[in-house]
């Protein structure tokens, strides 16, 4: 078994919006870091920090996220909004279509599953 330390905010951040995420509101401006990719390839691990505004989003991917700090409201399309503040920890199946309004700046670490 290894164990690799993860060091957050290493490097240039990625800073063009994701695919399946698009600016409907305000003008926020996201960086995220890729921290790490697990031996297989299947799992990404990193560091996400937006400022406020809202995003249309559709996931293709599987996301567990920590909140650290911020305040995000999601909406699913067709279901009920779900605040998240930091200390929240939450995830995201693959399937979701809706809404992000980031309320309050953002900062959270996030793992996704690309398979």
């Amino acid at each position: 078994m290894s164990v690799k330390i993860l060091t957050p905010e290493t490097g240039d951040p990625i800073t063009p919006i994701s695919e399946g995420w698009e600016v409907i509101e305000g003008n926020p401006v996201l960086w995220a870091w890729f921290e790490h990719t697990s031996e297989d390839g299947k799992l990404i691990e990193g560091t996400w920090r937006c400022t406020p505004g809202t995003f249309r989003a559709e996931y293709k991917y599987y996301e567990f996220v920590v909140m650290i700090e911020g305040v995000i409201e999601i909406t699913p399309d067709g279901g009920e909004t779900v605040v998240v503040r930091g200390g929240d920890a939450f995830a995201v199946e693959a399937d979701f279509k809706g809404t992000w309004k980031i309320v309050e700046p953002v900062h959270k670490r996030f793992l996704v599953r690309l398979a």
